[in-house]
């Protein structure tokens, strides 16, 4: 069983695997649009994709954006996410930048997590706290869009992002082959079991590793990404089948 974590009226780690939906438009409308429209969706989180913003670099139109969306959020969860060239996403940021991204995100009232890229931060425990500090839930994440590590690696990867105070581990692989996609299962089984009190987030990417989007319920992943109109990810279900999915399994399970 993966460790439990509850946010507002969400449970991380209790039944089915949370349904998460990134936002990537690029302008300050799009964006609002599309948390309108998640806001009154079946997402359980939205999720911020800044590293798509255009704006990104500009700490107060960062600000205008939390400002005006914080309204449109209800009870939907809100993940803020700064995804790096080096890991998968669409723009770079310096330690500085991020510590300033984190501090809007915290001030802004509406951000119930954050990700934060544990193996590309200068001091990963040092943010870690920090952001805790000022009231966020911290995902400490690695994403590896080139292949799947071997088993051992996975799960020091894992233990180290625990070791370092996240409140959540999430680790993304890209699959070669099937035996990758079982070996990031087990390794989630295995970490969950270890760490009851620490929820985990895993994924195996792209065609290949589409099931591991599903099974989270059985293996101990606590949150899967679905998509309304762009990926954020290869791999990605539309969410509302997704959600669909996810429930027929649930029931199955119960």
């Amino acid at each position: 069983m993966a460790g439990q974590c509850k946010i507002k009226n969400r449970t991380f780690g209790e039944g089915r695997p949370l349904v998460c939906v990134p936002v990537t438009e690029r302008d300050r409308a799009g964006i609002l649009r599309e948390m309108a429209f998640l806001a009154s969706s079946r997402a359980d989180i939205i999720e911020w994709r800044v590293d798509f913003f255009e704006g990104y670099a500009d700490c107060n139109a960062v600000r205008d954006v939390l400002a005006e969306a914080a309204p449109l959020l209800g009870e939907k969860l809100l993940l803020f996410t700064f995804r790096s060239g080096r890991q998968g996403g669409e723009a770079s940021a310096d330690e500085k930048q991020l510590t300033d991204l984190g501090d809007l995100a915290a001030e802004s009232g509406c951000v119930d997590l954050i990700d934060l890229e544990f193996f590309e931060a200068e001091h990963p425990v040092r943010r870690i706290r920090r952001l805790q500090e000022q009231g966020l839930c911290v995902i400490a994440s690695h994403h590896d869009f080139e292949g799947t590590p071997e088993p051992e690696v996975m799960h020091m990867l894992m233990e180290r992002m625990c070791m370092g105070g996240a409140d959540i581990v999430k680790l993304a692989v890209m699959p070669q082959t099937l035996s990758d996609v079982l070996n990031l299962l087990g390794v989630t089984a295995e970490f969950a079991e270890q760490h009851p009190g620490t929820p985990v987030i895993t994924m195996s990417m792209g065609r290949l590793g589409a099931v591991s989007r599903l099974c989270g319920e059985t293996f101990g992943s606590c949150v899967t990404f679905g998509a309304h109109e762009k990926p954020s990810a290869p791999g990605q279900f539309e969410m509302n089948r997704l959600m669909d999915m996810l429930e027929t399994i649930h029931e199955g399970n119960l």
